[in-house]
């Protein structure tokens, strides 16, 4: 069982910037495909990004060039750095991991996710 512990969740200024991390528990870290999704209210999760183990980069293109999610798996953690935040952005949000690795591949677990209020 991996138990993913979110944090950074704010109140944030339009146009502001903010940082979200995401660190894993054990020392498998480096097994998973690690993401970010958002539930903006009323709406349904979809993902932000996601970082695959060689570190290969995905976005949703409604962030691209604003959002970079890394991850260090020395420190068994991955971030989600936002800048030019606007109001769309504003939701909870969720730190999948999803093992790619023999031993837990096609396991799933998901943090309990930060709220963030992006106000005009």
């Amino acid at each position: 069982q991996v138990q993913l512990v979110e944090s950074g969740g704010a109140l944030v200024q339009a146009g502001g910037s903010l940082r979200l991390s995401c660190t894993a528990s054990g020392n498998i870290f480096s097994a998973f495909i690690m993401g970010w999704y958002r539930q903006a209210p009323g709406k349904q999760r979809e993902l932000v990004a996601s970082v695959n183990r060689a570190s290969s980069t995905n976005y949703a293109e409604s962030v691209k060039g604003r959002f970079t999610i890394s991850r260090d798996n020395a420190k068994s953690t991955v971030y989600l750095e936002m800048n030019s935040l606007n109001a769309p952005a504003t939701g909870v949000y969720f730190c999948p991991a999803i093992g790619a690795a023999a031993g837990v591949r096609g396991a799933h677990y998901w943090g309990q996710g930060p709220q963030f209020t992006v106000s005009s």
